[in-house]
């Protein structure tokens, strides 16, 4: 091949002047500023929701040469705030300031009056680049800055903005392990919000209560507080989800699993498909819900996607379960004792140790017609002083309850069991189809409760310029709830 040829095919040189250039991490930002201003002034709280949405999905890329210069165009330089504010950055001597001669131009003019919602944003940005970079100081500083803020802002545009900063706010505190000392000024907060007509804020505060009193097993207080709390509304899908996982825990631990199972099997089927941590706590206290009942989960809960490895624990536990043999169960829950502390399912595993034994039992009631008591303590692998009259007094249980169904010759010291009948002659078919229909009619409701319409859509008639731009709008924000990293689960 010539010279000639080889030089036909290479393609063409890129001029720079035609190279494309993707626009900067601090162009970005500049941009979502407008956003904010639209949203404040028309008093659009979409606006708001897409700003936010889209500053999440800058996160990764925020540095401190960002947030410095977006600080300057942001905030009036000399400010209180923009003071404040700039001394939470951490001052970096290695870095360049990648800025071009356009945002330079753009930051000699910062804003002379900025809204109460653009400063709230920068504290917002500035708490969630803090808390990434595990400067957890500095992040329980800005975020009890921004509090003190809020609490002189009563504006509905803003109230995204806050429920936000309330997370982080949490957050922030529970990575240093002083959550106990927000839980004041949290119920402070929510009294606010409660006057305030602030519903999301209601139930965002609401959610991070529960959560502050769960993580320091204060169940009694929690359920006291969800009792009395304005009822729960379900603004957003995602507190709403956090609120059913908390309701399931506490229900469980207050023995009512029938309820509990519901609203954890709810939280999970509800939750994003990027929130797989979340998700994976749900389906682990469902189990042992489902355990408790007597139930056997299917072997498709614990071959999910993603979630295969995190559920192998219970999978063998639920083995030990379903084969009623309790030296099994003692031997996994030994073996992953460290994995069920860390999920505070540890008293739960307790309570399961009943309802290996009374598998056990009724499989042996099955098997066997007529058996004696020394038998039965030898094939449950009762490891107590008198194991006869253990036996005995778990088989009398179980008969009272009805689990089995026998007789025990206390003489002879035999358990007798009776003949199996035909469970469609009972109600029991009937019952299992009454909560099937029930489920689905109440997935039902909730779905059209979740309907959400423009308000006065029905008094007024959009123009078709409206219509469009709207629909544009719900494009992109539809587009960015997809991209949406799960940084709140």
């Amino acid at each position: 091949m010539t010279q000639d040829a080889e030089m036909k095919e290479l393609p063409p040189p890129i001029s720079s002047s035609a190279a494309p250039t993707s626009p900067s991490t601090l162009q970005h930002l500049k941009e979502i500023v407008p956003l904010l201003e639209t949203g404040a002034y028309a008093r659009e709280v979409r606006r708001i929701v897409r700003a936010i949405r889209l500053t999440m999905a800058l996160r990764q890329k925020l540095k401190a040469s960002v947030l410095s210069p977006f600080l300057n165009f942001a905030l009036p330089p000399g400010s209180d705030v923009h003071t404040r504010l700039s001394s939470f950055i951490p001052k970096e001597d290695d870095y360049e300031m990648d800025v071009d001669s356009e945002t330079k131009a753009l930051t000699q003019a910062p804003v002379k009056h900025p809204l109460p919602e653009i400063e709230i944003f920068c504290y917002l940005l500035l708490l969630v680049f803090l808390i990434d970079q595990k400067k957890y100081g500095e992040a329980k500083a800005c975020a009890s800055a921004s509090i003190a803020r809020l609490k002189n802002l009563n504006r509905r545009t803003v109230d995204v903005l806050s429920s936000r900063l309330y997370f982080y706010y949490s957050l922030s505190y529970e990575l240093t392990g002083d959550l106990a000392e927000i839980r004041g000024n949290l119920l402070a907060l929510h009294r606010i919000a409660t006057l305030r007509h602030d519903e999301l804020g209601q139930e965002t505060l609401l959610n991070l209560l529960l959560r502050n009193y769960l993580h320091y097993n204060l169940y009694d207080q929690a359920e006291k507080l969800r009792s009395k709390a304005p009822r729960f509304e379900a603004h957003s899908n995602q507190q709403f989800c956090r609120y059913l996982f908390y309701l399931g825990k506490i229900r469980t631990i207050q023995l009512e699993y029938t309820d509990a199972k519901e609203s954890l099997l709810q939280a999970a089927r509800k939750a994003p498909i990027a929130a797989l941590g979340f998700r994976v706590q749900c389906n682990k206290w469902a189990i042992i819900v489902r355990l408790l009942l007597g139930e056997i989960p299917e072997r498709t809960v614990f071959m999910q996607k993603g979630m295969e490895t995190a559920l192998r624990p219970y999978f063998e536990l639920t083995n030990a379960v379903r084969i009623g043999d309790l030296e099994l169960f003692r031997t996994v829950a030994d073996k992953f004792s460290s994995t069920f502390s860390s999920d505070r399912t540890n008293n739960l595993i307790v309570r399961l140790r009943h309802n290996v034994i009374r598998t056990g039992l009724r499989n042996i009631s099955i098997s066997y017609s007529r058996i004696s008591l020394a038998d039965i303590a030898k094939k449950l692998r009762l490891d107590s002083e008198n194991p006869i009259a253990d036996a005995e007094s778990i088989v009398s249980k179980a008969i009272r309850d009805g689990a089995i169904d026998a007789t025990v010759d206390h003489a002879k010291g035999w358990m007798v069991s009776k003949e199996t009948g035909d469970i469609y002659s009972t109600n029991e078919p009937q019952i299992a189809f009454n909560s099937r229909i029930a489920f689905c009619l109440n997935m039902h409701n909730e779905a059209v409760r979740a309907l959400r319409f423009p308000p006065n859509s029905h008094k007024e008639k959009e123009s078709a310029e409206k219509r469009r731009e709207r629909q544009q709008q719900e494009q992109e924000l539809a587009k960015h709830i997809a991209e949406e990293d799960d940084d709140d689960f």
